[in-house]
């Protein structure tokens, strides 16, 4: 299977920025959609942003967009979470998924084990 890590999270005040990875050393990811993901404290698991295996497609929820860029390497083996302006609403673990498509968490076959994204205000 695909098994994703992610890393970058911590604590940051509001208004700063933080960058979070995904990455896989399975080929195969380079080959699948990519979507993060988060869980505020308390919250169900949310849509972040999603990008296509080639890269040429993006989308965002509408509270981060503008402020978040999803990004993935040339090699296709690595997918960033640009985040700036962060607000104390975008604390949450972050989920790294892979191998579905869109919005939907449930398409998506693989995921990370989370990195934590606290934004203090």
């Amino acid at each position: 299977q695909v098994q994703l890590v992610e890393s970058g999270g911590g604590l940051v005040q509001a208004g700063g920025s933080l960058r979070v990875s995904c990455v896989a050393s399975e080929r195969t990811f380079s080959l699948l959609h990519v979507g993060w993901f988060r869980q505020p404290p308390g919250k169900e698991r949310e849509f972040v942003a999603f990008i296509s295996r080639n890269g040429g497609t993006t989308d965002y929820e509408d509270s981060v967009k503008g402020r978040f860029t999803i990004s993935r390497n040339s090699a296709k083996t690595m997918v960033d979470l640009q985040m700036n302006s962060l607000k104390p609403e975008d604390t949450a673990v972050y989920y790294c998924a892979a191998g579905g498509a869109g919005r939907s968490a449930d398409t998506y076959r693989y995921w990370g084990q989370g990195t934590q994204v606290t934004v203090s205000s």
